[in-house]
């Protein structure tokens, strides 16, 4: 991988990434996961319908960096994909996060033209520029959003439950994402309307609870 998707991919980015859980602080709340034997089945599923469409997205924002892409449709497509308000949402602050440490960490007149076309972008949007303005490939940016798409879960359940982060940790690299980043690489160029819209319902519908109950109680997460 290139570096600047390997840094984007890094926890300790100072992107925001880290007071999000994907769905995972939800789903404990309804002790639909309670241990590491539950683990790979959820991280499975989120990677193949919420990751693939990061993946996606971020390797079709690679790609735009040198086609000069549209920056405000692949956003508006995205969005389209993105049923639920409260991921809309959360995906937009951690694109915002990211953009603000990016544009220091690597300057470029490619990232403020996307910023200026959509001020709010989405975090797979803003992920894929990034790595394409340092040189990294769609591939590269593919794989910064999958990962980040089942290690950030991985990292919630950490703190939420308690578990072991070294078994937790063996789950998420015994996970394989190299087709999932293949696919969504491959269709890159493609015009950004016949893209995949890979659909999770139940992460939607875990969204939008995690959203009620956070105005009710506080959370450890914002999502």
């Amino acid at each position: 991988m290139d570096l600047s998707a390997l840094i984007l991919a890094d926890s300790r980015f100072p992107g925001g990434g880290h007071v999000h859980s994907g769905g995972m602080e939800e789903v404990v709340s309804r002790r639909l996961v309670t241990s590491v034997r539950d683990l790979p089945g959820f991280l499975s599923g989120r990677l193949r319908t919420a990751g693939f469409l990061a993946a996606v997205f971020a390797a079709a924002s690679a790609h735009a960096t040198a086609a000069g892409g549209n920056w405000s449709l692949l956003d508006s497509e995205l969005d389209a994909r993105t049923p639920s308000l409260a991921q809309r949402e959360a995906s937009r602050a951690q694109g915002r996060g990211t953009a603000r440490a990016g544009r220091i960490a690597w300057p470029s007149p490619v990232l403020d033209a996307l910023l200026t076309e959509t001020p709010r972008p989405h975090h797979p949007i803003v992920l894929g520029a990034l790595v394409g303005v340092a040189g990294g490939s769609p591939y590269d940016a593919a794989m910064a959003a999958a990962y980040l798409a089942v290690s950030g879960p991985a990292s919630a359940v950490v703190r939420l439950l308690g578990l072991d982060p070294f078994a937790v940790n063996a789950v998420v690299a015994r996970l394989d994402l190299a087709p999932v980043c293949a696919e969504a690489a491959a269709v890159a160029g493609d015009d950004p309307a016949s893209l995949p819209s890979p659909g999770s319902p139940a992460l939607d519908l875990f969204a939008e609870a995690h959203a009620r109950h956070h105005q009710e109680e506080v959370r450890l997460f914002a999502s």
